[in-house]
């Protein structure tokens, strides 16, 4: 039997309602209303960023990086702005067992080249001991720079799992904004592309329409076995760690193998 695209015979199971191309087009203008909304609050968040007071630190306290301890101010390359990721630490983890949802997001910041068109620097920093990152990060096949700032104050130190910006005036640093949570999801583009699709994100929290897939839990699928299968446990890992030389996980996660 052929069905017409207006056919309800169309519908499918767990899927979007079938139409023709000007019905789809109708209902997507009126999102589109919805959407500009979104973007323009967007903008005037932004510029509420932009207006927030800063506190002054002290831009010579010392991070540790491939050359040894240097200033915090060394993190500009002499740029006016920098932009930093806290990448959370497991001490004496495995490589497979260190945060899913860290890995993610520096995963997507690979390369600062636009930042720093901009004037804008950026590096990671973790609270691991450097010989333990510096591993980490040879596996990972990194190539920002990467410092521990293992007992350092906040806010360059402190809680890890954040997005900070700080300003430099000649030798002077300030801490203008940091974010955590979902605040981080801007530098994860993988997202923003998911919430575009049919099937979003495919997690539970999402509001569907009756008989979509189940979703689980919070970055749930960001961690998975050999085959790509969301998992936690001794065969699993990080997902861009699967494009990693070498990535059979040979060690057992043990404490780390349900942290999410």
């Amino acid at each position: 039997m052929t069905t017409t695209p207006n056919d309800p015979t169309a519908a499918l199971p767990g899927r979007p309602p079938v139409v023709d191309l000007a019905s789809w087009q109708a209902a997507r203008d009126e999102l589109l209303v919805r959407e500009k909304a979104h973007t323009r609050e967007g903008d005037t968040l932004a510029a509420a960023r932009r207006r927030l007071p800063m506190v002054e630190l002290d831009g010579t306290v010392e991070v540790v990086g491939p050359d040894g301890p240097v200033p915090f101010l060394d993190l500009f390359q002499g740029r006016d702005e920098l932009v930093v990721y806290k990448h959370m630490w497991y001490d004496g983890a495995p490589h497979q067992g260190q945060c899913e949802g860290c890995t993610t997001t520096a995963w997507h910041l690979k390369d600062a080249a636009y930042l720093n068109a901009r004037g804008v620097s950026f590096a990671v920093l973790t609270t691991g001991s450097w010989d333990e990152v510096a591993s980490y990060v040879a596996f990972m096949g990194y190539t920002q720079p990467w410092y521990s700032v293992r007992g350092v104050d906040a806010p360059v130190g402190g809680d890890m799992g954040y997005l900070t910006c700080f300003l430099r005036e000649g030798d002077r640093v300030f801490l203008t904004y940091s974010t955590t949570g979902r605040g981080n999801e801007r530098v994860n583009g993988s997202l923003g592309l998911l919430d575009m699709t049919p099937y979003g994100r495919g997690e539970a929290w999402e509001d569907n329409p009756q008989g979509w897939p189940q979703g689980g839990s919070p970055c749930w699928s960001w961690r998975s076995d050999a085959e790509g299968n969301a998992t936690w446990g001794p065969t699993s890992r990080p997902v861009p760690q699967w494009t990693r030389p070498g990535a059979t996980p040979v060690e057992t996660l043990g404490r780390h193998s349900h942290h999410h």
